[in-house]
C-alpha cells in the first residue's frame, strides 16, 4: 500500500465540504479513485482485531458519486448513462472478463480472477483465483479474497455508507454455493463452505450442530465451515412459524488440498452447490 496519510486528511476535508466547496479538491478524489481501481488501496483490510473499514477510501468514494454527472457510455451495441465509467480491462492485468461481464471503474481485479457474465461494483475487490460465475454479483466496496468460487447467482451484498461500516468479506478459499446471499457486512471466512441457498445477513441465526450444544453466531461464519439452509422455530401470537437459519453442519480440513477437502465435505455431508 502507498503511503495515504496526505490523502486520507485531504478527503476527510473534502467529505464534510457542500458540493460545490468540495469540487475545488476533484483532482484528490478522482486519484484516490485511480488508486482503489488499481489496487493501491483498499476499502477494508484484516488487522489484529478482525476486519476494519478504511473510512476514508469509502468517503473518497461517496464524494466521487456527488461531484460527478451521469452520462452517455458507449461500447460496441451496448450504451448505458451513468456516474462511474466502466473499468478498463488490459491483458496485461491478467484476468478473464466473459461478455457481459461488468466491473464499474474503482474496482479492483487481481491477477488470475475470472468473471463470467457477472457484475462487480465500486470499491469491490476480487482476489487472485477468484471466480465469479454466471450472473453473480459483487456490491460495492465488497472484499473477495483469493481462490474463492462465488457460483452462479450469488448475491454478495454491497455496503458504502455509512463510511464506518465494514463491508461483506469473503476470505481466501471460501466456496459460496448457487444463489447464496451474503449481506450487512457479513464475514464469510477462511475455506468456508456455504450450501447452495444459504441467507447470511447480520442477523441470520448461524448455528453450529455439530456437538452436543448448539453454538450460535451473528454475522460471522468461522473457518473451513460447512454450512447449510435451514430453520428455527419462532412462537407468535398467531402460532410457531420456521424462520431462516444457517445451519453449520461439519469443517473442512485445513490441512489437505482444498479442493480434495472440498469434494470431501460435499459428498460426506451431502451439501448441494
Amino acid at each position: 500500500m502507498s503511503d495515504t496519510a496526505a490523502p486520507a486528511t485531504e478527503i476527510e476535508r473534502l467529505y464534510e465540504l457542500p458540493d460545490q466547496d468540495a469540487a475545488a479538491g476533484r483532482d484528490a478524489v478522482e486519484e484516490a479513485i485511480r488508486l482503489l481501481d488499481e489496487g493501491a488501496i483498499r476499502v477494508a483490510e484484516r488487522r489484529d482485531d478482525g476486519w476494519v473499514a478504511n473510512e476514508w477510501v469509502k468517503k473518497a468514494i461517496l464524494v466521487y458519486f456527488r461531484l460527478r454527472v451521469s452520462e452517455p457510455i458507449e461500447l460496441g451495441p451496448y450504451t448505458w448513462f451513468d456516474k462511474v465509467p466502466l473499468k478498463r480491462v488490459t491483458p496485461d492485468m491478467g484476468v478473464r472478463v466473459v461478455p457481459p461481464a461488468v466491473a464499474r471503474y474503482g474496482s479492483y481485479l487481481a491477477p488470475g480472477a475470472v468473471l463470467m457474465p457477472s457484475y462487480v461494483n465500486i470499491g469491490a475487490r476480487v482476489g487472485s483465483g477468484t471466480m465469479v460465475d454466471t450472473w453473480a454479483t459483487v456490491g460495492s466496496c465488497a472484499q473477495i479474497g483469493s481462490d474463492v468460487h462465488l457460483s452462479g447467482g450469488v448475491g454478495i451484498g454491497g455496503v458504502l455508507e455509512p463510511p464506518q461500516a465494514t463491508p461483506v468479506i469473503i476470505e481466501d478459499g471460501a466456496f459460496i454455493g448457487s444463489r447464496c446471499i451474503v449481506v450487512e457486512g457479513a464475514v464469510v471466512s477462511e475455506g468456508a463452505v456455504l450450501g447452495a441457498n444459504v441467507v447470511i445477513t447480520a442477523s441470520t441465526p448461524i448455528i453450529d450442530v455439530t456437538g452436543e450444544e448448539p453454538r450460535e453466531y451473528r454475522g460471522f461464519v468461522p473457518p473451513y465451515s460447512v454450512v447449510i439452509p435451514g430453520t428455527r422455530p419462532k412462537e407468535y401470537p398467531a402460532g410457531t412459524y420456521q424462520l431462516p437459519a444457517a445451519l453449520i453442519i461439519g469443517r473442512r480440513s485445513a490441512s489437505t488440498d482444498l479442493k480434495t477437502s472440498l469434494n470431501d465435505a460435499l459428498r460426506g455431508y451431502g451439501v448441494a452447490v
